[in-house]
């Protein structure tokens, strides 16, 4: 079974044009092919300015339902767990332990206030991460902050439509849900349902379409009173069993060897996609994905891990 409705506690800081010409040629050849040439070149410059399309089919097109734990499609529901005790929040922990899976999952963290540092060139994304994980192959988690989807719509889209990942809301303010953790702003009670479904609504207006109903705490920190104010949301609150200390570090072989010493099966990575925040997760993931798949372990979503998990609903 996997593990679920842990104590309250607190976890170290987890701190994405073809030119048609006419069918009835009227003009003369040289002309046909001087216009050729600028069309190719226009796509060309068009190319270049737009974002990077994903390698992998996009799934149709869904009208997300404007309540977050409701699924996108009636065929294809996103696995969650049961309500806990008194209708709290379920927290999902890690998968089970038969078979050799293991979860990647990437916040992408930034506060309401980051927008001056983002404007003066602060990289709040990491573009090349998504790459390698799609070079790689690796199936992954992303856990995104509204205020991420405001500054990175292009890039959160691109996410989302891509299958081999799966987009969930980390928040919009990425302000503390508990009265401290880890030097982050404290959110009041009265507002984390309304920060969750700003986070949903500002996701799906970047072009994600279907965030996922998983909710992961800034910082890792929640008590009953914050599991009780997102209840309604019908969330399952996603924690993780291996933190990766990638966090502000730039040493890749200490995340390598805390990942990799971590792992166990059923495990949930908590990792960064900033760059600012985590510069060297790509360079560790190089590492990382290769290391465990020849130790036999598969890599899947947290919907996938929940879906193997006894309690899906």
């Amino acid at each position: 079974m996997g593990d679920f409705l842990v104590p309250p506690t607190r976890h170290a800081p987890i701190a994405v044009y073809s030119p048609h010409f006419p069918r009835y040629v009227r003009t003369v050849i040289p002309l046909v092919r001087r216009i050729a040439a600028v069309c190719a070149l226009g796509a060309a410059l068009a190319a270049c300015g737009a974002p990077r399309t994903s390698q992998h089919p996009a799934p149709s097109p869904v009208h997300p339902s404007a309540h977050p734990s409701a699924s996108p499609s009636a065929a294809t529901p996103a696995p969650t767990l049961a309500r806990g005790p008194g209708g709290l929040t379920p927290v999902f922990t890690k998968g089970p332990n038969r078979g050799k899976t293991v979860a990647l999952t990437f916040d992408a963290d930034m506060t309401a206030d980051q927008g001056p540092r983002a404007a003066a060139g602060q990289r709040f994304d990491n573009p090349g991460l998504i790459d390698t994980l799609r070079e790689l192959n690796v199936p992954a988690t992303v856990f995104m902050t509204g205020r991420w989807a405001d500054e990175y719509p292009e890039e959160a889209q691109d996410i989302g439509r891509d299958p081999l990942f799966e987009v969930a809301n980390h928040s919009y303010s990425h302000y503390s849900f508990t009265g401290s953790c880890y030097g982050l702003p404290v959110l009041p009670e009265k507002r984390m349902r309304s920060d969750v479904e700003r986070a949903f609504t500002a996701i799906r207006k970047a072009g994600v379409p279907r965030p996922m109903p998983y909710f992961r705490f800034p910082g890792g920190c929640y008590d009953e009173s914050a599991l009780r104010a997102i209840s309604p949301l019908g969330v399952t609150a996603i924690q993780w069993d291996v933190v990766s200390g990638d966090a502000f570090s730039s040493d890749a072989d200490a995340i390598v060897r805390q990942v990799e010493e971590g792992v166990r099966p059923g495990s949930v990575v908590v990792m960064h996609c900033t760059r600012s925040a985590a510069p060297a997760t790509e360079q560790a993931i190089r590492a990382i994905v290769p290391d465990l798949r020849k130790q036999g372990y598969r890599f899947v979503k947290v919907s996938q891990m929940i879906e193997a998990s006894a309690g899906r609903r």
